[in-house]
């Protein structure tokens, strides 16, 4: 592929990453620019925590199933490319975020990382579906986790998903930014240029609030034109206070 404009690390059940991912789309559309789509891993990212006293109960069959997905992922760009990672995060995206209402339990959860799921998403994206076989392939996870290091080193550790590196090499990379609604087109070249602004000087660091909205998606009941129920993302993820 052509040389990147804008590394974009995500995790496919992160819906942040997704709304995120939608909004680079969304102005990609009418700004030409490469995006090379890459892997960062919240279960790996967190394997040094204790699921079961930082998260609520669905956090870890969630990030579980970013880590398969990522497996699938990563064998498709081994052997066909990269360019068809960003097709396939799309087809994983819409599969996982809008068709409708997912329950929040840990059954729903891991059953978008089945490979039933796998190969329904390849298929979307004109892949074969045969490397869905890699969900339980950890052969993988050294790669994904390499990529995950990768992220990490570029904005620092107290971060999570998506991690947007511009102008890569040497240009900045920050975790966001996190949107929870889908701008209008004029709003989101605004939205772009405002946040090229910031990566451009090599002086900032950091713009944050925890309180976000539900993002804007149906896998969380939230219509277009709607604002989601606001509500505080403490360490970014609505860990479990201990």
């Amino acid at each position: 592929m052509a040389d990147a404009e804008l590394n974009f690390y995500f995790d496919p059940t992160c819906p942040f990453a997704w709304m995120t991912s939608k909004w680079v789309r969304q102005v990609s559309r009418q700004r030409e620019y490469a995006v090379d789509w890459r892997f960062i891993s919240l279960r790996l990212l967190n394997a040094h925590l204790d699921y079961s006293t930082h998260f609520p109960p669905e956090y870890e069959a969630g990030h579980t199933t970013g880590l398969r997905l990522l497996r699938v992922a990563a064998a498709v760009r081994a052997s066909e490319g990269r360019e068809p990672i960003g097709p396939l995060y799309e087809a994983l995206g819409e599969q996982n975020f809008e068709r409708g209402l997912v329950e929040n339990t840990a059954e729903a959860r891991a059953a978008q990382g089945s490979r039933e799921a796998a190969e329904a998403a390849l298929t979307r994206a004109g892949l074969p579906a045969s490397f869905a076989a890699a969900v339980d392939d950890e052969s993988w996870d050294t790669e994904i986790q390499r990529e995950t290091d990768e992220a990490l080193s570029l904005t620092g550790k107290d971060v999570g998903t998506p991690i947007l590196h511009f102008r890569p090499p040497a240009g900045v990379a920050f975790f966001g930014p996190v949107i929870s609604r889908l701008p209008s087109d004029e709003e989101a070249v605004r939205l772009w240029d405002h946040v090229v602004g910031l990566a451009s000087f090599g002086g900032f660091a950091e713009l944050k609030r925890s309180l976000r909205e539900m993002p804007q998606l149906p896998s969380f009941g939230v219509a277009p034109g709607e604002a989601g129920q606001e509500q505080d993302w403490h360490a970014g993820s609505r860990r479990l206070k201990k």
